[in-house]
């Protein structure tokens, strides 16, 4: 019986627990790559309708935090302010795709300028409101506030056009006294 114990007690199984790794080591982002495209989509297409304006700093603004070297045959700012808006329209060129650009450099431009939407936002640059492209809910979004809006005038109509209970007209009240 002795060998039999010492053959049991070397049956040893070992076991390997492996740790999994973190699926997602990084914090979760608050908008997605799409999310962040439709945003920037919404905002161009915004601003080329006119439904918001722009404001880019001006030369003078510019002028305030580099002060003007008289050396300088041009004012600088007031090439900052116009390299600042070729900037501008460099990206949207490159997201509408008039400017052959790489995927990469694609989305670079996408990130590039909601960058630009949050400091133009930010500093109170934006006038007007960035209106969803997404016409469907938008539509839908319109027959919500339509469906709300007239169950509360048949609410305020059946209040104001239903007698009220306890008191008779004097034509209901004469039909029953003939």
């Amino acid at each position: 019986m002795s060998n039999e114990a010492n053959a049991e007690d070397k049956k040893i199984i070992s076991v390997r627990i492996k740790r999994k790794p973190e699926a997602n080591a990084d914090p979760p982002q608050l908008f997605s790559d799409k999310d962040v495209r439709r945003i920037v989509t919404e905002f161009i297409s915004s601003w080329i309708r006119g439904d918001i304006i722009l404001r880019f700093p001006t030369a003078a603004e510019l002028a305030k935090k580099n002060p003007i070297n008289l050396s300088f045959q041009v004012d600088p700012s007031v090439n900052a302010e116009l390299k600042i808006k070729e900037h501008y329209v460099g990206l949207l060129s490159i997201i509408v795709g008039i400017k052959p650009a790489s995927e990469s450099d694609q989305k670079k431009a996408v990130h590039e300028v909601f960058k630009m939407l949050l400091m133009f936002r930010s500093s109170n640059r934006i006038e007007g409101k960035i209106i969803s492209n997404d016409l469907q809910k938008r539509i839908e979004d319109l027959e919500k506030k339509l469906e709300s809006q007239t169950k509360l005038l048949e609410q305020i109509t059946g209040f104001l056009f239903t007698p009220k209970k306890g008191k008779q007209t004097k034509s209901s009240s004469q039909k029953m006294n003939s």
